[in-house]
Order: C-alpha cells, then structure tokens, then sequence
C-alpha cells in the first residue's frame, strides 16, 4: 500500500427549482453517496426545519478538518489525543453573508498542558486545508482540555 500524497476531488452537486425565497434543493454528495439533503433559503435565513444549508455543510467541513489537522499537530508533537471534539459555528447574515466561524474544541491530550494545547489549536487553525480556504472570513477558536 502506498503512502504517497496524492490529489483528489470530491464532488457534490445541487439541483434547486424555483425563485430563492419559494424554491427549494437538494444538495447530493456525491463522492461519497451517503445522502442527499434538503435545502431552502428559509432553512439558511431563519430555521433550519430539518432542512440543511451551505452554512451547516461548511461547519461539517471545518470540524472536521481541524480536528485532523489538530490530531497530526499533536501526533507529531509526540502527545496523540485521545479525542478531540470540535464544534464549528458559521453565522451568516442574509444581505451580507457569512460574517465568521468560531471554532470551539476540547481535547482528551495526556502529558499536554492547557498552554500547550491551546498553542497547538492556534497553529491547526491557521494551517488546516478549510481555514485556508476560508481565510477571507473570521475565524476565531475557543480550546480547552477535558
């Protein structure tokens, strides 16, 4: 089995029909095809109602990938969690769109000090792929060991 990095794509795609406020989609993932979900513009200004939003999809995509950017940071630090559970909240403001994302982990890391830890959330913070991506928005980070 190889190791070696390489490139890959995932895919989603979104079918929508009618006007933004009456309409409504369905966003399918794709790559993965373990659901398709509901959306509506209804669901991402006011409540969700069982329905998703691009929103929730970023804050799935964050959590996560902090939480492995947080993991390698700490593997390679010698002090592996573990767990790490991270929230990711995305607010967004209709008329001006999404104004920031506060990232909020707490980690099971034996051996680390709470320094140490919230040293390391930093720097998964700002070097995981999704902050990257992100970068044009706030994003600011609460992190405290369990």
């Amino acid at each position: 089995m190889s190791t070696t990095p390489h490139s890959t794509t995932r895919v989603a795609h979104t079918v929508w029909d009618g006007s933004l406020t009456e309409g409504s989609g369905v966003v399918t993932l794709d790559s993965s095809g373990i659901g398709e979900y509901p959306v509506t513009w209804v669901a991402r200004s006011q409540e969700p109602g069982g329905k998703t939003s691009p929103e929730e999809l970023i804050a799935a995509a964050h959590s996560s990938c902090f939480s492995m950017a947080l993991s390698a940071g700490l593997g390679k630090a010698g002090t592996p969690p573990t767990r790490l559970r991270t929230q990711a909240d995305v607010t967004f403001k209709p008329g001006t769109g999404i104004t920031g994302i506060h990232l909020t982990v707490e980690g099971e890391v034996p051996g680390m000090d709470e320094a140490e830890f919230v040293k390391a959330a930093e720097d998964a913070k700002a070097n995981c792929p999704v902050s990257k991506a992100l970068a044009g928005t706030e994003i600011t980070l609460t992190a405290s060991l369990a």
